[in-house]
């Protein structure tokens, strides 16, 4: 369950502290168990801060501007007949005109 995220509720987890008095080998499992979750979070934050550094690092944000010379790609584009091993894989030199965010822009 702690590989997945989940933090599993333990009746222990809703008792009031002051009222109950608690058997010392519940006392050390619970302690036991509470650094099992502070090392569970731990180990997830590193794995998902070591997974966004290897995802970021071969991402280069293009830096197109306008008037720039660009490429369409025909990967998508459905309008050209036959077959698609006779295609060219890109389509013309287009000006850029406007940009529309970081990855799209008017040709």
């Amino acid at each position: 369950m702690l590989q997945k995220g989940l933090n599993p509720r333990l009746p222990a987890d809703t008792l009031r502290k002051d009222l109950i008095d608690i058997h010392p080998t519940a006392s050390s499992f619970n302690i036991m168990l509470d650094k099992a979750k502070k090392h569970s979070k731990q180990s997830m934050n590193d794995t998902f801060d070591y997974a966004k550094q290897k995802w970021d690092k071969p991402y280069k944000v293009p830096d197109f501007k306008v008037g720039d010379l660009v490429l369409g790609s025909t990967s998508n584009l459905n309008i050209i007949k036959g077959p698609k091993k006779l295609q060219d894989s890109y389509v013309g030199t287009f000006v850029i005109v406007a940009l529309h965010g970081t990855n799209a822009f008017q040709v």
